[in-house]
């Protein structure tokens, strides 16, 4: 970069991994990336040396081992050195922290990417170990229940009702603004039949007058709870990529989102596109994603 800090930044390609390679037990990080890897750079007519920043989002308590997202590097190539960084969460929060990198001007361009490896252990059990330490994580709530409590809140305060529910499951460019915010963790201490950090951060990045949004909602309701939030009316188009991924694989649905959304706008069918992830239990973590076409 020359001349200072950019004034914008651009979403240029996406890749993703087939929902065939999800899940499989024996494949690594490294295994999952290095094809994917690829695909973008070369949809995108870069080179490794041309990214500056790389930033990842996995979990080690997932995997069961400190550190575990060093061995991913090794889909990079660490030598010569890289500039690298990692967040504990899905990885649409890797690429807000490389959207600030670059506007600050460390970084021209940036690799953002996300994967985790759900069969190392019961999911739903480890998901637990983010809750409250002192009086939810002992009571070993997993996210399937959580989310049902959500769910027959909102058939209680009229928002929706069973048939509702579902079981779980050259080119333009797309200049972002993203916004995240944080409600209470704890479960009793907030309206779950709202939610306020989705609706701030979509007032704070400019969700009103989206055409098309893709919205990371691991379950049904929460898909309505986010229509709500995100002030969606009946002229956007939601989830046109057929929402859930491939069963909502941790770490890689939010970004995969944000992706999808950006190719609404890569393919014209859009001129303004949303995307949304979350994290937490019941929707506690949101970040929106608001992308528009520049050519």
């Amino acid at each position: 970069m020359t001349g200072g800090a950019p004034t914008g930044v651009a979403v240029v390609g996406f890749a993703q991994s087939p929902c065939a390679r999800h899940g499989q037990g024996t494949t690594s990080g490294v295994e999952m990336l290095v094809p994917i890897f690829g695909e973008v750079l070369a949809a995108t007519g870069l080179a490794k040396d041309d990214v500056g920043f790389w930033c990842s989002g996995s979990s080690d308590y997932l995997a069961g081992r400190a550190f575990s997202f060093v061995q991913a590097v090794d889909a990079i190539g660490a030598f010569p050195p890289i500039a690298e960084s990692h967040v504990e969460m899905d990885g649409a929060w890797a690429l807000y922290e490389a959207w600030v990198k670059i506007l600050t001007g460390e970084a021209g361009i940036a690799l953002a990417y996300g994967f985790g490896k759900s069969s190392a252990g019961q999911l739903r059990r480890v998901l637990a170990l983010q809750l409250d330490p002192y009086l939810v994580a002992p009571l070993w709530p997993d996210s399937v229940s959580i989310a049902a409590l959500q769910a027959r809140l909102g058939i209680e305060a009229g928002l929706w009702n069973e048939k509702d529910m579902a079981e779980v499951a050259a080119r333009s460019r797309a200049a972002a603004l993203y916004e995240q915010r944080v409600d209470s963790p704890s479960l009793g201490a907030r309206d779950l039949t709202t939610a306020p950090s989705a609706a701030a951060a979509g007032h704070a990045a400019g969700a009103a007058g989206v055409d098309a949004a893709e919205l990371h909602a691991p379950f049904t309701h929460q898909e309505l709870l986010l229509r709500a939030a995100l002030g969606l009316g009946e002229g956007v188009r939601v989830n046109p990529s057929g929402g859930a991924l491939c069963g909502n694989p941790m770490f890689a649905a939010g970004l995969a989102r944000i992706g999808m959304a950006a190719r609404e706008i890569f393919s014209g069918r859009a001129g303004r596109a949303l995307g949304h992830a979350t994290s937490g239990p019941a929707l506690q973590q949101n970040l929106v994603c608001v992308m528009e076409a520049r050519p």
